[in-house]
């Protein structure tokens, strides 16, 4: 497809199609209720990047002492790992990018229940406003997974962080629930299963996920308060019930929720990958059944973070085989990227760099995961720093990773300008080489033994410490620079054209940014999103 003109001044889109506060509050467009998300998401970024940076400066040990007392470090990493998990890693790809692209790629108008969607967005921030409030009263020290019977015996603040993540669930539940119908109903003619977008797959895979899973998390946060308030003995041995039980019902949910975030990301790299290669996708419904093959082995494998929590032998063991068994769907999507690329025309812009930061993050987290699922070397390294640095290679690495690949990708079509790719390039560089200063050490202090969450430690984890830390000031930097060169491309970026990266799917067909409906007349597809024609290298002068 040849590229349309670029956004005239004064054309009608979605930005200006309604002005003022109120014609945002109210509105029912999927793309505007995505740029809500995408910056609410971001907010609360910074506000858990912050505490992250508060962590580290902690860990420094600044001529070997202490910046803050034990209560208040746990109470820094709790906040971290909450806003980062229920409020950032989760909602991200699939609240904010999916809510965006997802009709558009699908030819539609918008999602099947607009009202549905703008109400899943106040439900979200009603939930973060009452995890939030607990700031500023005493706060929560439980670590982000609420660990019974501590959680159940602080007298923090804890049941707001509860409330909050109990309501921000439902959140995730509807924009499931709104995405699987949309999928299903409002495909273009012509649009059928078998040429639908990979990232359409994924976040179809995720919202399974997401309808089936969150639920059994919504009922725990439910007894973890129902003891607290009413001390009926649930999980609380004092008072009859089983710890171990709420470990079980809180990981069938978290471990799924892991796919909540990777699966989204994994779905942008499959767009990104062949068009930047300039190659059709190798092995499409390969990718597109492994999202299932994820999305159901994500459900079996949850006692594998309670290798040691007294769970039987057998248990142990049926866990561990389940465990490795997910690397392979994961396998089957790295080796069909990697054959994408096989002798294509590779373009090293911005997306795509953030493509390869992803498989190098995910895929040494994903390597790493190996270790912890080995029943003989978990018992060593559970609660130690290895387990940090791997959750956030898989989480952290691979999610943001894949967003801000996706925020680069369509940042064009989103509002109608292009950023500097030099800027980009120079970001990614810091971002990437700042995470793995941060985290990278942490496999070392991990495997020596360093425990995680405490405030305090050993003489001979200084050094690495110390490194890791520089590690995330260069990660926060990199951030920044990210946010600066998005807003001067937001403000006074060149004009972008409709289909600037010269790619095939429904959501290049329209102008950028969008119009209000997505597209002037309802599109028809006649052939599969990722045909490419051999001879089709090209690139666009102005971003090769």
């Amino acid at each position: 497809m040849s590229n349309n003109s670029a956004v005239v001044q004064g054309e009608d889109h979605y930005l200006n199609h309604s002005r003022g506060l109120m014609s945002w509050l109210g509105t029912l467009d999927h793309k505007r209720i995505g740029l809500m998300y995408l910056f609410s998401v971001l907010l609360f970024f910074l506000m858990g990047g912050v505490f992250a940076l508060l962590i580290r400066l902690e860990l420094f040990k600044w001529g070997g002492h202490n910046l803050v007392d034990a209560n208040t470090y746990n109470k820094f990493f709790t906040y971290h790992g909450a806003i980062m998990v229920f409020l950032v890693v989760i909602p991200a790809i699939p609240a904010a990018l999916g809510n965006f692209i997802l009709p558009i790629m699908l030819g539609a108008k918008d999602v099947a229940f607009p009202r549905l969607n703008l109400a899943s967005y106040y439900i979200f921030m009603t939930g973060a406003l009452f995890a939030v409030l607990a700031l500023f009263l005493r706060g929560a020290d439980t670590g982000w997974t609420f660990y019974t019977p501590y959680s159940i015996r602080t007298n923090t603040t804890v049941l707001l962080v509860l409330f909050g993540a109990f309501i921000a669930g439902f959140s995730s539940i509807l924009t499931g629930l709104n995405f699987i119908v949309t999928i299903h109903k409002l495909r273009a003619p012509g649009l059928t299963w078998m040429r639908l977008p990979l990232f359409c797959w994924a976040l179809y895979a995720t919202s399974i996920i997401q309808v089936l899973a969150t639920p059994v998390l919504a009922i725990t946060l439910v007894l973890l308060c129902m003891e607290r308030i009413l001390q009926i003995g649930i999980f609380d041995p004092k008072l009859g019930g089983d710890p171990i039980l709420f470990q079980h019902f809180f990981w069938f949910y978290s471990h799924p929720a892991v796919y909540i975030m990777i699966l989204p990301a994994m779905g942008i790299i499959s767009e990104i990958i062949p068009v930047f290669s300039r190659k059709p996708i190798f092995g499409y419904k390969a990718i597109a059944y492994s999202s299932f093959g994820i999305a159901l082995i994500a459900f079996i494998v949850w006692g594998h973070h309670m290798f040691v929590s007294g769970q039987s032998e057998l248990a142990n063991f049926v866990f561990s085989l389940l465990t490795m068994f997910v690397a392979v769907p994961t396998g089957v999507k790295v080796f069909s990227w990697v054959g994408t690329m096989y002798r294509g025309s590779i373009h090293f812009n911005a997306p795509m760099l953030y493509a390869f930061g992803f498989l190098e993050l995910f895929t040494m987290g994903g390597l790493t995961g190996v270790f912890l699922a080995t029943l003989a070397i978990d018992v060593h390294l559970t609660n130690t720093y290895f387990v940090v640095a791997h959750f956030h290679y898989v989480m952290v690495g691979g999610t943001l990773m894949g967003l801000l690949a996706g925020l680069h990708y369509w940042f064009p079509k989103m509002f109608g300008r292009m950023y500097s790719e030099t800027a980009a390039k120079i970001g990614f560089w810091l971002i990437v080489i700042g995470f793995n200063v941060t985290f990278f050490p942490q496999f070392i202090l991990g495997a020596q033994g360093m425990p995680r969450r405490y405030w305090s430690y050993l003489p001979e984890f200084t050094f690495l410490n110390r490194i890791s830390t520089l590690g995330s000031g260069l990660i926060g930097v990199g951030f920044i620079y990210t946010a600066y060169y998005f807003y001067r491309g937001m403000r006074s970026g060149a004009k972008a054209d409709a289909n600037p990266w010269n790619a095939q799917t429904l959501e290049w067909k329209t102008s950028s940014p969008p119009p209000h409906e997505n597209f002037h007349e309802t599109p028809v597809v006649t052939q599969w999103p990722y045909e490419y024609l051999p001879e089709d290298t090209s690139m666009p002068a102005n971003l090769r």
